[in-house]
C-alpha cells in the first residue's frame, strides 16, 4: 500500500485474505485507517504529520526507515524487498492517481519485477496495471473491469494474438506508439493473448470507479 490519493485507493477489505500487507510511508497510516496492521512498514515518512507518524510508531514495532534523499523511491524499497521473498503474487495500491513521476515511476518498477519473474498489478478504483513476457497468458472476465487495453512497452510486439475478445487479432504486428488495441472487451469468461517478442502492457478499466 503506497501512499498515493484516498480517493484513488479500493475498499481493501475485498483484498483482507492476501498473506502479507506492507505499508508505504503515507500508506502505513492509510492501511491502519481501514483496519489493517502491516506485516512491513517502509518510508522515510515525509508525507504524513506527527500525529500521524506517532499513531504509526504507537501500533508498529519496526519501521523500515530511510533518509528522504536517496537514490530510489519509498515504493521501490518495498517492492524490491517483496520480491527478493519470491511471493506468487504482488498487488500494488495507492500508487497511481497523484503526480503523475511517481505513476511512472511504479510502472517501471513492474518491468524490473518481471525481470525477476515476479508477477505484480498495480490497482486502483477504476484500473489495473500489468507488464506481460513473450508467451501465451490466459485471463478472465471481470465485472467490474470491462475493458482490456494491450499496450506495447519498450518496443513492437510480434505476433500478437488475441482470442475470445471482441476484436481479435491474428499474428500481428504492434507499433511502439500504437492504439490499436486499446478498449477492447471480452466475449466470454475466458481468453487468451499471446506474442512472441517484446514486453507487453495490460491496463484493466472500467467508466466507473468500481475496481
Amino acid at each position: 500500500m503506497a501512499g498515493g490519493p484516498d480517493n484513488y485507493v479500493p475498499e481493501l477489505h475485498k483484498w483482507k485474505a492476501c498473506d502479507k500487507w506492507i505499508g508505504v510511508d503515507r500508506g502505513v497510516f492509510t492501511l491502519l485507517e481501514q483496519g489493517i496492521i502491516p506485516d512491513e512498514a517502509f518510508g522515510d515518512f515525509d508525507s504524513i504529520n506527527e500525529e500521524q507518524l506517532k499513531a504509526i510508531q504507537d501500533r508498529l514495532q519496526d519501521l523500515h526507515v530511510y533518509p528522504s534523499e536517496k537514490d530510489a523511491t519509498d515504493l521501490e524499497l518495498a517492492v524490491e524487498w517483496a520480491v527478493s521473498k519470491k511471493p506468487a503474487y504482488i498487488r500494488v495500491f495507492g500508487a497511481t492517481g497523484g503526480r503523475i513521476d511517481h505513476t511512472f515511476g511504479a510502472i517501471q518498477l513492474l518491468y524490473k519485477s518481471l525481470q525477476e519473474n515476479v508477477k505484480v498489478e498495480l490497482i486502483d478504483k477504476q484500473n489495473s496495471i500489468q507488464l506481460f513476457s513473450p508467451g501465451t497468458h490466459e485471463i478472465e472476465v471481470r465485472t467490474q473491469a470491462k475493458y482490456v487495453s494491450f499496450v506495447p512497452y519498450a518496443g513492437g510486439v510480434e505476433n500478437l494474438t488475441l482470442t475470445g475478445f471482441k476484436y481479435p487479432l491474428t499474428n500481428h504486428y504492434v507499433e511502439l506508439g500504437s492504439t490499436l488495441c486499446i478498449s477492447n472487451e471480452l466475449l466470454a469468461q475466458r481468453g487468451t493473448f499471446s506474442f512472441t517478442t517484446g514486453i507487453l502492457m495490460m491496463i484493466r478499466s472500467n467508466d466507473a470507479d468500481c475496481l
